[in-house]
């Protein structure tokens, strides 16, 4: 991508400049597909669960946006915090969390990553700095704000990347957050993860403003737009935005454009697309790039290649098999995690 440059008065929205030309090594290309992939893996036996009634509630799959995670944690540093929105199995997991942990957080077991009591929308990994699938819309954005706010103030140099949809964008609570931020100089990423619906609603009916990377302009937020479907790309703008805020030089507004294969939740039927447009996006996986781009530069031997995939397919069993053979939460444990302190008052009678 180039940047725009134009005599006018400068503007913040532009595209994330990229010059990637095969520039990153084989190990990560490696990583890439072997994380992406155990995403895809993982979500895909998840969906068929939930199908078979293994666990219930809501289920939200990434499947087709996994370059946005897997860009963002190659760009970012292991001392870098992230908190998403409900659609949060692929985080975790590219940040290197237990699939056992995910797989059962979603059964509701007590060895699950919040304990059982979070189910697929609310995983969370305080060891891996994942804060959380959140799931009221857009809740993130202001709480991604504070934690920032908390680590300058702290004096670290760690970037808080708070990922957000492109329906989240339209929330009131964002341009709060986005004036305290730039006026502050927090050191937050915000990233919009545009696959273009929201729940079933295409971004050209809910707004007058297509380019969501323009959203930061009013506040003179540097804002990019990006390819979701390129893991190169997403790195290189997340690597860029994220030198800046450890400069103390603020926040940055990622527009990624990327796609969801499967609908808004389990229960979505997607009529609002066409198959073509899905098949079109289909052609762009990022997770089939990278694998010939492994196999184009013979980074691996076929051989090597199938180790990889048998490792992700056993991953993803053993997830499932540890799941089933988890205990649940014992009923008195509905009153634990609650409050921080033991002996709120609130909670005293019991």
């Amino acid at each position: 991508m180039t940047a725009k440059t134009s005599k006018e008065p400068k503007k913040t929205t532009r595209k994330a400049k990229s010059t990637n030309k095969l520039k990153f090594p084989k190990e990560t290309y490696i990583k890439w597909y072997k994380d992406m992939l155990l995403m895809r893996k993982f979500e895909e036996k998840a969906g068929q669960l939930y199908i078979q009634q293994k666990f219930g509630g809501f289920c939200h799959l990434y499947i087709g946006q996994e370059a946005v995670v897997a860009g963002t944690v190659s760009g970012s540093k292991p001392t870098d915090l992230h908190m998403t929105a409900y659609r949060d199995h692929a985080h975790p997991i590219g940040l290197g969390t237990d699939v056992r942990k995910l797989m059962a957080e979603l059964y509701g077991r007590k060895t699950g990553v919040s304990k059982g009591k979070g189910g697929s929308m609310h995983f969370f990994d305080k060891e891996k700095n994942f804060l959380g699938g959140h799931g009221i819309v857009g809740a993130q954005i202001p709480m991604g704000a504070g934690v920032a706010f908390a680590e300058k103030y702290k004096g670290t140099d760690n970037v808080v990347f708070v990922s957000f949809g492109d329906g989240a964008a339209r929330q009131g609570a964002l341009h709060e957050t986005f004036n305290m931020a730039m006026l502050w100089k927090i050191p937050a990423i915000f990233i919009v993860e545009n696959n273009n619906y929201a729940m079933g609603t295409s971004v050209e009916r809910t707004t007058n403003v297509m380019d969501l990377s323009k959203l930061g302009s009013s506040y003179e937020m540097p804002s990019y737009t990006v390819n979701g479907m390129s893991p190169e790309e997403v790195h290189d703008a997340v690597q860029m935005a994220a030198e800046r805020a450890r400069k103390g030089e603020g926040p940055t507004l990622l527009d990624i454009r990327t796609y969801r294969y499967k609908g808004h939740s389990m229960s979505d039927p997607q009529k609002y697309r066409t198959k073509e447009e899905v098949k079109e996006y289909q052609s762009k996986d990022p997770i089939e790039h990278c694998l010939k781009v492994i196999k184009d530069n013979k980074f691996l031997k076929e051989e090597e290649i199938k180790e990889i995939q048998d490792w992700v397919n056993n991953e993803v069993m053993e997830a499932i098999e540890f799941a089933e053979n988890s205990e649940y939460p014992a009923p008195e444990e509905l009153y634990e995690d609650v409050y921080k302190t033991e002996d709120y008052p609130f909670i005293k009678e019991y």
